[in-house]
């Protein structure tokens, strides 16, 4: 909820000051009323104008004429023509001056547009920090790995949760004593296979198995699946599998579980980009890490 107010409070507060900035530059435009020519002309023709300045642009004829009414109230108007203005108030016997062409400021030149962006700078920034970085954040991350981890703690999961398959639980009993017992192995030189390949259609209990092993053995359990490995940018795939294993290794001794393997260890060379494909970069850094 707090969360939620303060995205609120967000916009309100970008609302506001955009409204703010808008009503002081419409004041500043239009801080006295203004007039058609065909009104001017009838107040000058009725003697209800006493003086008026004349205010040409820089580089057209057009420009504006402000003017001081009988009761003291200021009005103006715009004319496509000074030149013709001037001549009719002289016509008309009105007291009138020719106001030299100012050259505008840098903030009455660019002030709408640098208060504007930097609203658009501010409501950027805060939206960022809300969402923990934002996009920045985001593509800092794109190249992690999306494994999922089971600690020792909560991995509950043993042998005698998986019905049936007891032949391919007598074969990874042996993968377990060697987790829970490794100098007992490298004492006389032995090491662990560097894998296990579990085949068999969905829903044969792969996974259960592979989780029971880790929990048998009480080492952490890494879970991802092999798609999530797979992306349209280059590299993408190689850099999550080097910061799966690096994880991995921080965690060591633990099971990494890449679910549907198949999405990424094809035969090497038969993607359309042949040795480019992003499949085959997935691949070779699999083989790389797996060899280390």
């Amino acid at each position: 909820m707090n969360r939620q107010w303060k995205g609120i409070s967000t916009y309100a507060v970008f609302l506001i000051l955009i409204c703010l900035v808008l009503v002081f530059f419409e004041g500043r435009l239009q801080d006295r009323p203004a007039y058609s020519w065909q009104q001017f002309e009838k107040m000058a023709q009725e003697g209800t104008i006493t003086a008026a300045s004349i205010r040409p642009n820089k580089e057209t004829p057009t420009g504006s004429v402000e003017f001081t009414l009988k009761d003291g109230s200021m009005g103006n108007t715009y004319v496509l023509d000074t030149t013709q203005a001037e001549q009719f108030l002289k016509e008309a016997g009105v007291a009138y001056d020719v106001a030299q062409i100012e050259q505008p400021g840098f903030f009455e030149t660019y002030g709408m547009s640098l208060v504007l962006c930097g609203l658009m700078l501010f409501f950027i920034v805060m939206t960022m920090g809300r969402n923990g970085g934002g996009s920045n954040a985001k593509m800092m991350d794109f190249g992690k790995s999306h494994a999922q981890m089971t600690s020792t703690e909560n991995a509950k999961t043993g042998f005698k949760d998986v019905a049936g398959l007891e032949e391919e639980k007598g074969e990874l009993e042996e993968i377990v004593d060697f987790l829970r017992n490794p100098g007992r192995y490298t004492r006389v030189g032995a090491r662990i296979p560097k894998g296990v390949l579990l085949v068999g259609p969905p829903g044969t209990g792969k996974t259960l198995i592979a989780k029971a092993v880790a929990g048998e053995a009480g080492v952490p359990f890494f879970s991802i699946s092999g798609s999530d490995f797979v992306e349209m940018f280059v590299g993408v795939g190689a850099s999550r599998v080097r910061d799966l294993f690096a994880s991995a290794k921080k965690n060591a001794p633990c099971i990494v579980f890449i679910d549907e393997i198949d999405a990424v260890a094809r035969r090497r060379g038969a993607g359309m980009g042949g040795g480019h494909d992003e499949r085959e970069q997935t691949l070779n850094q699999l083989l790389v890490e797996m060899d280390g």
